[in-house]
């Protein structure tokens, strides 16, 4: 979820000249039919163009930030992400992951923004995380959900069906005061099965989604990426 993203790509571009070998930055530009968080709409189920910048040392430490279009059916056009952390790997097969992800909205009239620390771990296909909000804006969720309890548990199956696709699994679980706020309902679940096809311009996803709400219809998604050196 959710700027000077001109500004950004900037001092990047000036960090470049002065990183070392073992450092690298990247850029991302996407575009998808329906942005989706943890299986609900951020764009009132329409379009969105999407884009990115990466840094990653071989230590295992990254910095990024991420831009989406978003609509809540209110004043709020977009979003902009600010990430780190830190992540690597024990062997060939075991991976590990923890950082802290802060969504922005700074065209809103209300203060929505918050931020989450999350913690996962991945074994060859398979991959399992949980995220938990720290830090929440006093509209995230009115009174009285003054806690702003916020949790997800993320897990996933990836399974290489060739060189350049792949089938990924996905289930997710959304709990707590916040999820209640928003939904009406203590805690909910979202699944997905995607097809991802890679190629030299770019991966190319068709995704099914949805989730266990009421009234919640099942969502198919069409979603284009593409990632670059800087």
């Amino acid at each position: 979820m959710k700027q000077a993203l001109r500004t950004l790509s900037i001092l990047a571009g000036t960090l470049m000249v002065a990183l070392p070998a073992s450092a690298s930055v990247t850029g991302n530009i996407g575009a998808t039919s329906n942005y989706l968080w943890r299986g609900a709409t951020q764009t009132g189920d329409a379009a969105a163009i999407q884009g990115g910048i990466d840094y990653e040392h071989d230590s295992g430490l990254y910095l990024g930030t991420w831009a989406s279009n978003v609509d809540f059916g209110d004043d709020t056009t977009y979003e902009i992400d600010f990430y780190g952390g830190y992540a690597g790997s024990v062997g060939e097969d075991f991976g590990y992951d923890i950082g802290y992800l802060y969504y922005a909205y700074p065209d809103s009239d209300s203060s929505i923004d918050f931020g989450e620390i999350s913690v996962g771990i991945s074994w060859k296909w398979l991959s399992l995380s949980y995220s938990h909000v720290v830090n929440a804006d006093s509209d995230v969720a009115s009174d009285p959900y003054d806690e702003k309890d916020l949790q997800y548990i993320n897990a996933g199956i990836s399974f290489p069906i060739s060189e350049s696709l792949s089938l990924n699994v996905h289930y997710g679980y959304s709990s707590g005061d916040v999820v209640n706020a928003w939904f009406d309902t203590d805690n909910y679940a979202d699944y997905s099965v995607s097809l991802d096809k890679e190629s030299e311009f770019g991966t190319f996803s068709f995704m099914v989604s949805d989730t266990d709400l009421d009234d919640d219809d099942p969502k198919v998604l069409v979603s284009y990426s593409y990632s670059f050196d800087l």
